[in-house]
């Protein structure tokens, strides 16, 4: 029985392995909490994909977050406005909404970009308290990938805070 078990857990193993070598294409987008700003990193690594536009969608967040971007708006306390890194084209975003999208320069493989902005959380009982978002408030939350082709590819962020689509 000893040998079936050992070749169980490699084949395992091997599966596991090349699950993960197959996402190393993939188009992801990382929220980072900070103070007084959040970020989200947009990092694509996917070859032969060029992505014009992307819509993050917080309205079915766990937390219902929305963006801050204006004093004594929809948020609590602190505000952000939208702050765009190099190759986002365009963007707008009102206070208190819950989308925002954005034209990009073509993003192609290996290239990352992001902006900063403020996301809180309208959980009466909040982890951390509305003005931070922890991993399980932005889980839920959807990414929406528009390539130049007009295909449509989305992703779910996770309690890491991460929604990733494997190409």
């Amino acid at each position: 029985m000893m040998p079936v078990k050992i070749l169980c857990a490699g084949v395992i193993a091997l599966l596991a392995g090349q699950a993960h070598a197959d996402c190393m294409q993939a188009l992801t987008v990382k929220f980072v909490e900070g103070a007084p700003r959040d970020r989200f990193e947009i990092i694509h690594t996917a070859t032969g994909v060029f992505v014009t536009d992307i819509r993050i969608d917080l309205a079915s967040s766990s937390g219902g977050l929305i963006f801050d971007t204006e004093p004594g708006g929809a948020g609590v306390e602190v505000f952000q406005p939208f702050t765009a890194g190099e190759g986002i084209d365009a963007a707008e975003i009102a206070d208190g909404a819950d989308q925002i999208n954005m034209r990009l320069d073509a993003l192609s493989a290996g290239q990352r970009t992001g902006f900063t902005i403020d996301v809180d959380d309208r959980n009466a009982q909040s982890d951390l308290g509305q003005i931070r978002v922890t991993g399980s408030e932005i889980t839920g939350a959807r990414v929406i990938f528009t390539l130049a082709d007009g295909d449509q590819l989305e992703a779910e962020f996770d309690a890491e805070s991460r929604a990733k689509v494997c190409i």
